[in-house]
């Protein structure tokens, strides 16, 4: 009982230390869109032309529905650039009844119907094919930068004015997830275990879906980052959605962390390495199983992508998100998560802002570790996300692991963080699709 309070006490420390680093981080709403209509504002109506002609009156568009709108141009560069991310949300959400509206701030009608051509726009268009500053519309909803974005509700108020994509996406995923789910109801058998690891008992859960007599099923091992547990919010949520489609899910505490033996500052990448082989042979005896996929966050994606390489033939498949792989130049150059050291003299222990020290041989053995060496014998499925507002470890680690592996796919998703707070489902979705894709 006393170590399931100290765990979520110094997991809350962590956070903080995260939430803080993540601060430095900007929020673009603070500089563009300070003149949007707030949240709880009618939207204002307008009747405004599509480009066939027709005119199309806003609050009849939008009765009773969630609606969103996109101020645009075809002449803007960051329009394009988001128009994909758009598309996306608009096939994933509009199967829930949510409506989207382009606005554009065009002039030249050819230009626009070309762009919405070019691009596959397939939700509606409207302009008034005026200059953003001469548009009554622009200064009815108080754009002054594109793109721009608001989500209305049924009830005609603002929800969200913002010019940052992911607040859109994040806020429906908070009114609709149980419609989304709906259908994808979590079944089946969960048990709490131990296993051996290479510190101790390792604290485990297996998620079995209903299985008939003889039927069997793939299952993804899910690896946490350092200092965190099998509950991490991120892992956590993608455990959820692999249920959802009936995977089976193992996911455990590597030694030192959660409710796994061993201390933390006996911890080093080798020692979580050996963890996970001991957790890979055990899936590798379960009879139901099929194929096995890892799924890891930060060093746990670093463990994972390494087991990969020692064990390709026993892998389907690996999502690595913001793989850590930092972790050895961090320590060579004497500078690991912002706390200076001698790399030539190197301490008993490296105590973290949240009080949680790393020993010796953590240190030692990651200054030599041979992370895409080792990575690079696994040929098979790989799937690697990350985001370009990571302040903890750079992209470009994620983009060195699509390099080594050829048959890997990348997502780069901009704004979001090392934990993907901004909107933790993204990822989760990003992981559940591959994995649906390439496992069935």
């Amino acid at each position: 009982m006393m170590k399931n309070i100290r765990w979520t006490l110094l997991l809350g420390l962590l956070m903080a230390t995260l939430t803080c680093l993540q601060a430095q981080v900007p929020d673009l709403d603070e500089k563009y869109a300070a003149e949007l209509l707030k949240p709880g504002t009618p939207a204002p109506d307008f009747k405004l032309q599509t480009p066939d002609g027709k005119t199309l009156q806003f609050s009849d568009f939008a009765k009773g529905k969630y609606v969103v709108i996109d101020f645009w141009a075809s002449w803007c560069p960051d329009c394009r650039k988001d128009l994909p991310e758009i598309i996306r949300m608009y096939n994933k959400w509009h199967e829930l009844g949510v409506e989207f509206l382009g606005v554009s701030f065009d002039m030249d009608k050819k230009q626009w119907m070309s762009c919405i051509e070019t691009a596959g726009i397939p939700y509606p268009q409207v302009s008034e094919l005026k200059r953003m500053n001469q548009s009554d519309v622009a200064k009815a909803y108080g754009v002054r930068w594109i793109p721009s974005l608001y989500l209305i509700g049924p009830d005609g108020k603002v929800l969200v004015s913002t010019v940052l994509s992911y607040k859109i996406e994040n806020k429906l995923y908070d009114l609709l997830i149980h419609e989304w789910n709906e259908g994808k109801e979590i079944q089946g058998d969960s048990k709490f275990f131990s296993i051996d690891g290479s510190k101790g008992k390792l604290s485990a859960r297996l998620h079995t879906p209903p299985l008939k007599p003889g039927e069997h099923c793939d299952l993804v091992i899910l690896c946490h980052g350092l200092n965190a547990d099998m509950f991490f919010p991120l892992m956590t949520n993608i455990d959820v959605q692999l249920l959802s489609y009936g995977f089976a899910t193992l996911t455990f505490d590597f030694n030192g962390h959660g409710e796994s033996e061993g201390k933390f500052v006996d911890m080093t990448i080798p020692n979580e390495m050996e963890d996970l082989e001991q957790v890979l042979a055990y899936a590798r005896d379960l009879k139901f199983v099929d194929d096995i996929a890892l799924v890891g966050h930060s060093q746990g994606a670093v463990v994972a992508a390494m087991v990969a390489g020692k064990h390709p033939d026993d892998i389907k498949a690996v999502v690595l998100l913001a793989p850590a792989s930092s972790v050895r130049d961090d320590v060579v150059r004497g500078n690991l998560f912002g706390i200076d050291f001698d790399p030539l003299d190197l301490p008993d222990s490296l105590v973290l802002g949240n009080g949680i020290a790393l020993g010796y041989r953590y240190l030692k053995t990651a200054s030599t570790l041979p992370i895409f060496e080792t990575a690079a014998n696994y040929h098979g499925n790989a799937c690697i996300i990350h985001g370009n507002a990571d302040r903890l470890v750079p992209y470009t680690c994620s983009e060195h692991f699509h390099e080594t592996w050829s048959n890997s796919e990348y997502h780069l998703l901009n704004y979001y963080d090392h934990s993907f707070t901004v909107c933790p489902y993204r990822p989760a979705e990003i992981t559940n699709e591959y994995l649906l894709r390439v496992m069935r």
